[in-house]
């Protein structure tokens, strides 16, 4: 019986022990620290369901079909989404969407512990939460770049870890600046082999060294120059690739900033930008780079932000001048502009209802519309008047997989046919197919635009093959522009490559006999 008071006693202290546990557990919770984590997991799991839900896009399919053959680089940018593509596959042993899709998801998460770090560092971890938030509900980031098979993804990772890095780096000269300056060289380096865009940045950071009085001292140490050093080792095997290739890859990337005048160009560019971080977004944004841009070098902090971010929006709006420029080529930009409003997003959050309805209103809009389109690509609910209207000239087969295809071909028994091969008119459409058919038959592409077919599959090699020909073109046009390339063509009865009632699609299907080689047609011409 006297050991009963003390069973009692020993009860209270474990139940005791356990309240403060989780007292000290949602005391956290309330912190920024605890806050970033449910973010990052809810946004976590919120991307999972959202890359299962569609089927790979164009340049997924594209990515992770014509990457199949593992290369030191590609012809439309380095390696990097490639390689996490193709790791993915081959770790999993399948190439569902949601499987190669998880790195990026994975690499979005990383950046957004990154984007709480380095906004912290500079301002405040309220600000480094406000952040994180903005960059979660901007779809620009939040969105794409944070769920597909993009370059985007590890791009802004590996910019931010260069900024977490550079900001220690840039401070009192002792022992550690080594390695703070070697992990922003390394950095770099995986930025640049992700995308070649990244050097605008980087362009800002040399900007930056310059025009800042503090930071000018670096020039004259070692540091910076052997940070420079592990960039270009990192991405010398792209600079070995394109030196192999022709430097078809630069080539095809300096060659897009070609056209004719257009003056409103920048206009259109803007605005572009604009629906695609949400017009709400963008305007605090460009207002608060504008305001860094006034202080000038004096606010050091804010000068680095602004003078990594203005290159790449600059550079964009002033190509839009006489060329066309795709609206997220400038999203690195203004991912240095985010920790800006952040910091004044927190300076206003306290006393201010408009910022936080502002910035809840924003991320219910975006996850609602996010779950409206994907649940309607999954299951067809809305009526397709309404689709159609609401979503102009997007398409519901570019995030379906064409994979009516592969079972309508292995039922015509073509997919076991020796010595047969399939083309497709365009990069587009090749990537889609031999997604579709998971490198059962080799797939190659015919037409002019050939991107990374053109560099890894050598038609001669399939000389005297059958083509089954996939294609939305006409059977005269067919004829007529490639006749000379077989014995003959003759038609087959169309192929479904996607059964969606309103992303039905058939293609035209030809089977050229005897591929001829290129040096025969020379001949015969």
């Amino acid at each position: 019986m006297k050991n009963i008071p003390a069973a009692h006693s020993g009860t209270r202290e474990l139940r005791g022990a356990r309240g403060r546990r989780i007292s000290a557990a949602a005391a956290w919770a309330t912190t920024p620290a605890g806050r970033l984590a449910l973010l990052i997991a809810t946004s976590f799991l919120a991307r999972l369901l959202f890359a299962a839900s569609l089927g790979l896009g164009i340049d997924e399919s594209y990515m992770v079909a014509a990457g199949r053959k593992l290369q030191l680089s590609y012809f439309d940018h380095p390696p990097v989404a490639w390689w996490m593509a193709w790791a993915a596959t081959h770790l999993a042993g399948s190439q569902s969407p949601l499987i190669v899709r998880l790195p990026f998801i994975s690499a979005f998460a990383l950046t957004t512990l990154l984007m709480y770090r380095v906004t912290s560092s500079l301002f405040t971890p309220t600000a480094g939460l406000a952040a994180a938030a903005v960059l979660n509900i901007a779809p620009v980031f939040g969105m794409s770049s944070a769920s597909w098979v993009l370059p985007d993804g590890p791009l802004f990772a590996a910019l931010l870890g260069g900024v977490a890095c550079l900001i220690p780096a840039l401070g009192p000269m002792r022992g550690t600046a080594w390695g703070w300056w070697a992990g922003a060289g390394a950095c770099a380096g995986l930025a640049l082999c992700s995308k070649y865009s990244a050097v605008l940045t980087l362009i800002g950071l040399v900007a930056f060294l310059l025009t800042e009085p503090t930071s000018r001292r670096w020039l004259a140490r070692p540091q910076p120059y052997v940070a420079g050093l592990i960039a270009l080792a990192i991405f010398s095997p792209v600079l070995l690739w394109n030196a192999e290739h022709g430097w078809v890859s630069l080539l095809f990337q300096g060659g897009r900033a070609e056209g004719a005048f257009r003056p409103f160009g920048p206009i259109v560019t803007f605005a572009g930008e604009a629906v695609f971080l949400l017009p709400w977004i963008w305007a605090p944004l460009i207002a608060c780079g504008f305001f860094a841009l006034r202080r000038g070098p004096a606010d050091r902090d804010r000068w680095l932000l602004v003078c990594l971010a203005a290159p790449p929006v600059v550079v964009f709006a002033v190509v839009s001048f006489w060329s066309k420029v795709l609206f997220h080529w400038a999203a690195p930009g203004y991912l240095m502009l985010i920790p800006l409003l952040g910091d004044a997003t927190a300076r206003h959050w306290q006393g201010s209802r408009p910022v936080r309805l502002w910035l809840a209103a924003s991320a219910l809009f975006v996850a609602l519309a996010t779950a409206l389109y994907a649940s309607d690509v999954r299951f067809n609910w809305l009526p397709a008047s309404i689709a159609d209207v609401a979503r102009g000239n997007l398409r519901d087969v570019d995030v379906v997989d064409w994979t009516l295809m592969r079972q309508d071909l292995a039922d015509r028994g073509l997919l076991d046919r020796p010595n047969l091969i399939v083309a497709a008119m365009r990069w587009t459409d090749a990537g889609k197919i031999d997604y579709a058919l998971e490198g059962r038959i080799p797939v190659i592409c015919l037409g002019p635009d050939a991107r990374q077919y053109g560099v890894t599959t050598n038609r001669d090699d399939y000389a005297g093959y059958d083509v089954l020909i996939a294609t939305r073109l006409p059977f005269e046009k067919i004829v007529g522009q490639y006749w000379f390339l077989f014995d003959r063509i003759d038609p087959l009865p169309p192929v479904p490559v996607s059964g969606s009632a309103r992303a039905a699609l058939r293609l035209n299907l030809f089977l050229g006999h005897g591929l001829h080689k290129a040096a025969d047609e020379c001949c015969a011409s």
